[in-house]
């Protein structure tokens, strides 16, 4: 009874990290653009570069958690993160001057790596050492209760009329209020009496590990495209005007329960064929606005891609983790490298794609594809049976 206790509580304080350095830190941007571009000057340039930044710190978080091997340092690291991301967001209401908010941002960008990779990294050692299932759907279920937390509070603000810097600040005030059970309860990895000498790493063969980077390569380049322009494609869509946040909250309502949901479905299938699953519904969620654009349809466009986007990640860092398990934010590292590499790719083919053809029908339609494409690396390693004595594959 105890040890289910301290269970709920290590992943209660992982949910609650991805609040503060997924939701405050990096999502809450794409909800206060507009807010930023009424009512402090922000232009569509600097909103872009800003964004941009953004996803250079996450890369840069990304690179240094995949080569600090130490993980007394991960752990120590992963408390700074929280700090930092509650004093960026409170120095955002200092100064409209882009620049500085454009290290503001990046800095940010580098936290969101401490809930997406560290934290996930730390909780799955635990899990391992403590003997429970080595499964991470509930912790990156706390992304998409990120997406609605952070959705809910500015949607609230809005109602009483806060201002831009308000709307920070009241973030802030959130992201102070969920930092204390995640900096209290992330499970540190040499305490408890756990011992490291048990634990086995079972990595995969160089020819598996490149497969499996082009593969979350393309899922990485998906969920970029739709993460980015969901809110303007619904905004631009007749009689949807106005819904466009209302669309971003439906996203992370699919997404809470999805890495749930696909754990079990791995359970049963294996992890390859519920990952190729989740590609190829996360490419029809993509295309949907492609052939119509009433609204059950940009509905279900918006739940099946909340419903997989995420579950593609928890399924992939699960599987890298079991390959590591002595220090399995390693290689969680290296795989969310090629992710994020598609992340800085992505939006800007497809904002060339869309200024050229005037609409975002080609760019999701290449966006869809290069999903399939994932899914068919992902094939190729289960139809040609690569590396088949890894249990994770199967187990």
């Amino acid at each position: 009874m105890l040890m289910e206790l301290t269970k709920v509580r290590v992943y209660f304080a992982g949910i609650c990290s991805l609040i503060v350095t997924v939701g405050v830190a990096r999502f809450s941007y794409s909800l206060l653009l507009p807010i930023m571009q009424d009512g402090a000057g922000l232009t569509e340039i600097g909103g872009s570069w800003l964004a941009t930044t953004n996803f250079m710190g996450y890369m840069f978080g990304v690179l240094l958690a995949a080569n600090l091997h130490n993980l007394h340092y991960k752990y120590n690291l992963h408390r700074i993160y929280l700090i930092l991301s509650v004093v960026t967001s409170a120095l955002m209401v200092i100064t409209t001057d882009i620049v500085i908010w454009s290290v503001l941002r990046f800095i940010a960008g580098v936290c969101a790596s401490g809930g997406f990779i560290i934290a996930s990294g730390l909780i799955l050692k635990w899990l391992v050492k403590n003997n429970h299932r080595a499964e991470l759907g509930v912790h990156f279920s706390g992304a998409g209760v990120s997406i609605i937390v952070t959705s809910l509070l500015v949607e609230m603000m809005v109602v009483m009329s806060a201002d831009w810097q308000q709307q920070w600040l009241a973030l802030t005030v959130m992201a102070v209020i969920f930092s204390i059970p995640a900096w209290l309860w992330i499970p540190h990895p040499f305490v408890d009496g756990q011992i490291d000498s048990d634990i086995k790493d079972n990595p995969p063969t160089k020819t598996f590990k490149s497969l499996m980077m082009l593969a979350y390569f393309c899922a990485g380049y998906g969920y970029v495209v739709s993460s980015t322009f969901i809110v303007d494609i619904v905004e631009d869509i007749e009689g949807l005007q106005g819904l466009g946040g209302f669309a971003f909250l439906l996203v992370g309502v699919a997404a809470m329960p999805a890495p749930f949901i696909w754990d079990r479905i791995a359970r049963s299938t294996g992890y390859l064929k519920a990952l190729i699953a989740a590609y190829i519904l996360q490419a029809i969620g993509i295309l949907l606005p492609v052939f119509s654009d009433s609204a059950a349809v940009i509905i279900l466009s918006v739940l099946l891609f909340g419903g997989t986007f995420i579950a593609c990640v928890s399924l992939v860092l699960t599987m890298a983790g079991k390959f590591y398990p002595s220090n399995p934010a390693k290689f969680m590292g290296t795989m969310t490298l090629a992710y994020g590499a598609a992340q800085i790719i992505a939006p800007i083919s497809t904002g060339y794609l869309t200024e050229a053809f005037g609409s975002y029908d080609i760019g999701l339609s290449l966006s869809a594809a290069v999903v399939i494409v994932g899914a068919l690396f992902l094939y190729r390693l289960l139809n040609n049976k690569i590396n088949v004595e890894a249990k994770v594959l199967v187990n």
